[in-house]
């Protein structure tokens, strides 16, 4: 199995980061097997969806109307909603698996892969990519 752990700069601020770039290069070569794309948080995920045209914030707002930012929330330190994050698993799990054929991902015409960092109090978050010969 190959591993090999990726760092993206998130910011300040929440939503979605392209990491498909990063995927098609950690998989180029190897031939036929599944890459697995695992976020080691857990106020963060990996989604596979269109982004851009308004995809993005269409996520981020379905998110803020069922795990409104407020004070509801037991677990509350962080920033004002915090608690939500820790919610966010239940909706965008904290792994996928991509097929790959002769080294590219099998992803379609629209398809990328992203973190989804819904909390804005960690700037930096770790994705760890593997792949398993198939």
């Amino acid at each position: 199995m190959k591993h090999e752990t990726i760092t993206v700069h998130t910011g300040q601020g929440r939503g979605l980061f392209d990491i498909t770039r990063e995927c098609a290069a950690f998989v180029a070569g190897l031939g036929d097997g599944l890459l697995n794309v695992f976020v080691p948080h857990a106020t963060a995920g990996v989604v596979i969806m269109e982004l851009g045209a308004g995809s993005d914030s269409d996520l981020l707002a379905t998110l803020d109307r069922l795990l409104p930012r407020d004070d509801r929330w037991r677990h509350s330190h962080g920033s004002r909603g915090h608690g939500a994050d820790h919610v966010v698993p239940l909706l965008v799990p904290p792994s996928i698996t991509v097929p790959v054929r002769n080294g590219e991902l099998q992803l379609g015409t629209w398809q990328s892969i992203a973190l989804l960092d819904p909390n804005q109090d960690n700037a930096v978050r770790r994705v760890e990519l593997s792949f398993v010969t198939g």
